[in-house]
């Protein structure tokens, strides 16, 4: 089934909008947490991390910082995912070394399930608003010590199916949600819509079996400075620097310069 990514609006409380602050600052910390460790096992111990060895220690990582408890494993594995594909490009050569983001930098994190969140929408009322541009909801995000939070979105989806991954961006201080949707892609046209086709010995050719012809600006353009060119040779020119061509010389001549559009001309 073809996926489709839709981008929302979020328009979160004061106290939301805290704890998606919060959420970033861990994810950031945990992506440079993840770089640290590459690096030092590294240098060190000449001992290669990977993705699965990362993954596995999350357990550990919690006992230690019991904060990470209320964020879904799920998404800290999607951090993990992250740093790891950002090493599978500098081993391609596609990418420059990865770097420690500083919190400003970071732009959020995601849900690589259906897990920890969930899309509260109306379809049938979005279905109508449709020709406004408008879609109405709530994006339910859970995982938090008090309790799930709902936060207002606004947004988009020409045609909607079953929500798949969420990626929460942090962009221009604004918050959006980047949803995937399993979908079959609906697309309807009015009564009075035609095809084109664009060619070169026809211009346009519609599905109505009208043709439109070519203008043919240069040929056109062509014939016309061959003619002003057969003229400026029977005017005055000028022959050496101190000799001032005629007014008529220097009117042909830009006529010539401007694709044989009248130009004024200074007397």
């Amino acid at each position: 089934m073809p996926t489709r990514r839709i981008t929302y609006r979020l328009y979160p409380s004061a106290e939301s909008e805290r704890k998606l602050h919060l959420a970033r600052k861990m994810h950031c910390e945990l992506y440079n947490a993840a770089i640290a460790n590459r690096r030092t096992q590294y240098k060190r111990f000449g001992q290669s991390v990977d993705y699965f060895s990362q993954q596995n220690s999350l357990p550990a990582f919690k006992e230690v910082w019991p904060e990470y408890k209320e964020l879904g494993s799920h998404t800290l594995q999607a951090t993990f995912k992250r740093v790891d594909f950002g090493y599978q490009r500098f081993f391609k050569g596609l990418a420059k070394y990865p770097r420690f983001k500083a919190k400003r930098r970071y732009r959020g994190w995601t849900y690589p399930d259906n897990a920890g969140w969930k899309v509260h929408t109306n379809m049938d009322r979005a279905k109508a608003q449709r020709r406004k541009g408008t879609q109405c909801g709530q994006l339910e995000l859970r995982h938090f010590k008090s309790g799930p939070i709902f936060i207002p979105m606004r947004g988009k989806a020409r045609t909607w199916g079953k929500p798949t991954t969420c990626t929460i961006i942090w962009s221009n201080n604004k918050w959006y949600a980047s949803i995937t949707v399993n979908c079959v892609p609906e697309r309807q046209t009015g009564t009075e819509a035609i095809g084109l086709d664009f060619g070169c010995k026809v211009a346009i050719a519609t599905s109505n079996g009208e043709f439109i012809e070519a203008p043919k600006f240069q040929a056109k353009a062509s014939q016309k400075i061959k003619q002003l060119s057969k003229q400026l040779r029977k005017k005055r020119r000028p022959e050496k620097r101190k000799t001032r061509a005629s007014r008529r010389w220097r009117k042909a001549q830009n006529l010539i310069r401007c694709g044989s559009f009248p130009v004024k001309v200074a007397a």
